[in-house]
């Protein structure tokens, strides 16, 4: 292994401790020796990968939002079997890594007040309700979903999701639901 790739190992390795302990501790809890110790290695050459608590937490943050990307996708594919897809997807790749529970429970938490702000702007401005609710306000027209406001409906739908991925990180043998359940939320 070359000098480079063992230098983004070792970042790969701080980030998703970083990850689990925010997510399992909290953010304001969790110290950077903490982090150091559980990668495991010294907190000053933890610094020299990640100048502060907060520089780490965006970004994970920003992996979190590329990650959100997906929920754009979709065109010229019927919403609802986008949707089933993507959501299989997310709860195959949930079940073999915790990565995927936690970066959604880290998404959630780093939204609400007393987040550091600029972290707390990056992880609002995900768009995956906009991008679902347009999905479904397609879909209404074609007859695929429900009526109803489609940012209600898209709210609805991740919440229901978001609280899935939150009892994953509780329980790490909770079975995943059939993602049908979920697009249940949506359809008539």
């Amino acid at each position: 292994m070359t000098r480079e790739e063992q230098k983004e190992e070792r970042k790969k390795a701080i980030l998703m401790t970083a990850l689990t302990l925010f997510v399992e501790k909290g953010y304001h809890e969790t110290k950077v020796t903490d982090i150091a110790a559980a990668v495991p290695m010294s907190t000053g050459l933890m610094f020299h990968y990640f100048k502060s608590k907060e520089e780490l937490l965006m970004a994970l943050v920003l992996m979190g939002k590329d990650f959100t990307k997906a929920t754009a996708g979709g065109d010229g594919i019927p919403g609802d079997i986008f949707l089933k897809g993507m959501l299989d997807e997310l709860f195959t790749y949930a079940k073999k890594d915790p990565y995927v529970a936690n970066m959604f429970v880290l998404m959630a938490q780093a939204r609400r007040a007393g987040m550091p702000e600029e972290v707390r702007k990056v992880a609002l401005s995900v768009e995956a309700i906009d991008n679902t609710a347009k999905l479904i306000k397609k879909g209404q027209k074609e007859g695929i979903f429900r009526k109803g406001d489609p940012k209600l409906l898209a709210l609805c739908f991740w919440s229901a999701f978001q609280g899935i991925m939150e009892e994953m990180t509780i329980d790490k043998s909770l079975d995943t639901p059939d993602s049908d359940w979920l697009l249940s939320i949506l359809k008539e």
